[in-house]
C-alpha cells in the first residue's frame, strides 16, 4: 500500500488528508480492520516507537495507552498483585498471570483510566487472546501491534460492530534518519531522535545517595522512554514497572510535576481499602465507575457521597475518604521514580515529588540552580542521576 486516504485531518474541515511515504515506498503497515484517522495514526506511530524501545531496553513485553499524541501510561509485563488487579478492574480475568503482554496492558490501561477512555493502544508483541479480551471490553479507538493470533484478531474485529481500528506494523521497519514536517507552509527538517535510553544513563549520580536498585533503574528507564514520546514540557512518575503519572504539555515544569503527581497519587489511592470496597450498584458501567472513583478521591465537581448523589451510584452511602486518611496512605508509599524531559529549574519540583513517595530521580541537569535541586534531593535522601540529554518532543 503506497498511500492511505484519510477521512480528514486533525479536524473535519481539514481536507484532503492522507498518509504516504516521501520516498515512494510502501507503507510499513497493514490495516486489518476499521479506518484509522489522522490523529489515530499520530498516536499509533508514536506509541509503537515507545513500546518497541521499551521492549528493547527491558527485555519485557511493553504496552502503552495514548491519547492526543501523549501516553497516559506505559508498562512492562510484570504480574499484578491481587490489590492492583482489583484496582485495575482485571481481577476477573482468568489466565492473566500467564500472559506478560496482558499484564502490561492491564497496568497501562489501568493507570489513568479517565485519560485512557477512547485511547489508542500499542503492543510490543503479537497480540494474544488474553490481551485481546481485555482490549475488547474497554472504550478504545484502536490498536497497533506487530501481529495478532488468529483468535485474538477475531475478538478485536468484533469491537465496534466490526469497525474497530486494527493496525499491523512491520517490526523490522526502520525510518529514514531525516524527518520533516510542515507548519504554515514552511518545511522543518531534523535528524530523528535516535538517542538510546537504557540503564547506562543512570551512571552519573549527583546526590549523596548513590544507591539505585535494579527495579528503580528499570522504572527510571520506563519514565525516560515514556517522556521521549510525550508532548513537552513533561515529567513522568513510575513505579513497579509502569508509568503511574504523566504530566504533559505544560509551559511550567512545576505544573507538570504537580499534574503528574496528582495522577500518581490517584493511582495509589485507587488501591485504598475504602476505594476498593465502594458499594457500586451492579448496573454502573466501568467508565462511570472510573468517573465516580475519581470524584470520590479528588473531591471534584460532584460530592458523590452526598445525600441525593450517592443513591445514583451506590447501594449504601459510603464513608468519605478523608484528607487525613489520604495523606497517611500516601505517606506509606515509597520508592517511586521520577523522570523529567529537561532540567528542573527550581527545587520546588523535588518538594512536590517527595509528597508522592519519590525516592529516585533522573533528569538532564544543566540548570544554574542544579546545586539547590541536588541539596533538596539530599535533604530527603533521594538518589538523582543526570543524563545530560534533553528529551523534548513536539
Amino acid at each position: 500500500m503506497k498511500e492511505f486516504e484519510l477521512k480528514y485531518g486533525c479536524n473535519p474541515n481539514q481536507k484532503p488528508s492522507k498518509i504516504f511515504m516521501d520516498n515512494g515506498n510502501d507503507l510499513p503497515i497493514e490495516i486489518l480492520s476499521g479506518r484509522p484517522g489522522y490523529i489515530n495514526f499520530l498516536d499509533a506511530f508514536n506509541s509503537w516507537q515507545l513500546v518497541k524501545e521499551l521492549k528493547e531496553a527491558t527485555g519485557l513485553p511493553a504496552v502503552t495507552s495514548f491519547k492526543h499524541v501523549s501516553p497516559t501510561s506505559a508498562a512492562v509485563g510484570i504480574k499484578l498483585s491481587d490489590t492492583l488487579k482489583k484496582a485495575c478492574f482485571v481481577d476477573d480475568i482468568e489466565g492473566l498471570d500467564e500472559s506478560p503482554l496482558a499484564c502490561a496492558y492491564a497496568r497501562a490501561r489501568g493507570t489513568d483510566r479517565m485519560c485512557s477512555f477512547g485511547d489508542w493502544v500499542a503492543l510490543s508483541d503479537v497480540c494474544d487472546v488474553t490481551t485481546a479480551l481485555l482490549i475488547k471490553r474497554e472504550v478504545s479507538d484502536g490498536v497497533i501491534a506487530p501481529g495478532y493470533t488468529p483468535e485474538a484478531l477475531e475478538i478485536l474485529k468484533s469491537k465496534r460492530k466490526g469497525n474497530y481500528n486494527i493496525v499491523k506494523i512491520d517490526p523490522d521497519y526502520v525510518p529514514e534518519e531525516i524527518e520533516r514536517k510542515h507548519v504554515f507552509g514552511i518545511t522543518f527538517e531534523q535528524g530523528r531522535n535516535n538517542y538510546k535510553i537504557d540503564a547506562s544513563l543512570l551512571n552519573n549520580i549527583v546526590t549523596a545517595n548513590k544507591d539505585i536498585p535494579e527495579d528503580a533503574a528499570r522504572d527510571l528507564v520506563i519514565s525516560l522512554i515514556t517522556l521521549k514520546y510525550t508532548q513537552s514540557n513533561s515529567v513522568c512518575y513510575a513505579f513497579d514497572g509502569q508509568a503511574i503519572g504523566v504530566g504533559a504539555g505544560q509551559q511550567s515544569r512545576i505544573h507538570c510535576t504537580r499534574l503528574a503527581g496528582t495522577k500518581a497519587d490517584t493511582w495509589f489511592l485507587r488501591q485504598h481499602e475504602k476505594v476498593l470496597n465502594l458499594p457500586f450498584k451492579p448496573e454502573i458501567g466501568r467508565p462511570d465507575r472510573d468517573n465516580v472513583i475519581d470524584g470520590y478521591i479528588n473531591k471534584n465537581e460532584e460530592d458523590v457521597c452526598a445525600d441525593g448523589n450517592w443513591q445514583k451510584y451506590f447501594t449504601t452511602q459510603p464513608e468519605p475518604l478523608t484528607a487525613e486518611e489520604m495523606r497517611a496512605f500516601l505517606d506509606s508509599r515509597d520508592g517511586v521514580s521520577l523522570g523529567s524531559d529537561a532540567f528542573f529549574p527550581f527545587s520546588d519540583n523535588i518538594e512536590r515529588a517527595k509528597k508522592s513517595g519519590v525516592k529516585y530521580v533522573v533528569q538532564p541537569g544543566g540548570s544554574i540552580r542544579d546545586d539547590l535541586v541536588i541539596e533538596c534531593a539530599d535533604k530527603y535522601g533521594m538518589a538523582m542521576a543526570f543524563t545530560g540529554m534533553r528529551l523534548f518532543h513536539h
